[in-house]
């Protein structure tokens, strides 16, 4: 069952257009090469991002170890946060929780996250840890897949899934190719954590379970999105041939997982689909053809915090499930695309 899902946001919050000014200002160019970038961010559909540290401050950051102590210290305030939201949400202590999964793609520690989060918190000498790296945007939806994989092994227990995405202390001040560019008007800042409970610590509210997960794997993909390793840190890949890849194979994915349950696309009443930018979204649409308005809240996230990667689709979640327009019985599919290039579905259930 998805008990809960806390969300954290750093207090950083500039419009789009600052931004853009800010980074210009560093790249600079001819007045072409400015139309260009200023319509790359333009095209990318965001309104303002919330940013790990105020904006004057990353100038400092001249190192990728710099950035990632930076990363670790912002990484730890934001998870932390996040959790005690889930937590409050559900009326539970840290120590109730018996498995942290944590998931991120946008910096470095050993130990992990989590055992930070668990000092801190005072959880408990025996909970059990399971650091995901290098997943990207298909963390959040992986991560409460494995946390649900977990929980029919150990039903009377409680996992948590925490992610943390600080894209902007990824920066990359001297790259100027397209990837780096849309890459710098769309990825932002911010943490989830999404409180799962075994089927035996069910408490009777309305909230969906997690039915089934299926993992898509498209084979010799890996190249179309990734991270280089450079001297300054992680430098983005990200080829335009994305959108054409969910749009011709994205259906079949979704068909073959819902029919072993005897299920069609017909049948899913709620689609919460991960914010990859308006032309993954727009090729999500098509290959599952569904109207827009499917993805009303995922087009909505994008437009107001940008693209969170792994916790991207645990906000579009999270604000689902405020809204409480699902009723008794209806299924939902929860889906992302990341790295590998690969794809994870959860099937819900309210």
């Amino acid at each position: 069952m998805l008990r809960s899902i806390g969300r954290a946001l750093p207090q950083n919050y500039y419009p789009q257009e600052m931004i853009s000014a800010a980074l210009w200002n560093e790249w600079g160019g001819s007045d072409e090469s400015r139309a260009r970038f200023d319509r790359i961010h333009r095209s990318v559909g965001v309104r303002g991002r919330h940013l790990a540290i105020p904006m004057e401050d990353y100038r400092a950051l001249d190192s990728f170890a710099k950035m990632n102590d930076k990363w670790i210290e912002r990484a730890s305030d934001l998870g932390q946060q996040a959790i005690e939201s889930a937590l409050c949400q559900a009326g539970l202590e840290p120590t109730d929780i018996d498995h942290i999964f944590f998931t991120t793609v946008t910096g470095i520690a050993s130990p992990s996250i989590d055992a930070k989060l668990i000092n801190r918190m005072s959880m408990r000498a025996d909970i059990k840890r399971t650091p995901i790296f290098g997943l990207g945007c298909v963390g959040g939806a992986a991560g409460l897949a494995r946390a649900a994989d977990y929980l029919r092994a150990f039903p009377t227990h409680t996992a948590m899934l925490v992610s943390v995405e600080l894209c902007s202390l990824t920066l990359q001040l001297q790259d100027k190719s397209i990837a780096n560019v849309i890459a710098s008007g769309l990825f932002a800042d911010g943490a989830a954590a999404a409180l799962l409970m075994g089927g035996a610590r069910s408490d009777g509210s309305a909230c969906p379970r997690v039915v089934a997960s299926r993992s898509i794997f498209f084979p010799d993909t890996e190249e179309m999105m990734a991270w280089r390793l450079a001297d300054s840190g992680f430098q983005i890949v990200l080829s335009a041939g994305v959108p054409d890849l969910v749009r011709t194979k994205l259906r079949d994915g979704v068909d073959s997982f819902l029919i072993s349950f005897d299920l069609s696309r017909r049948n899913i009443a709620h689609w919460v689909a991960h914010t990859g930018g308006p032309k993954v979204l727009q090729a999500i649409e098509a290959a599952l053809e569904i109207p827009r308005c499917a993805l009303a809240r995922s087009w909505k996230s994008l437009s107001a915090l940008g693209n969170l990667s792994s916790a991207s689709v645990l906000f579009v979640a999270a604000d689902f499930l405020e809204s409480k327009i699902a009723r008794r019985g209806d299924y939902g599919v929860l889906l992302s695309m990341g790295p590998g290039f690969c794809g994870e579905l959860v099937l819900l259930q309210w």
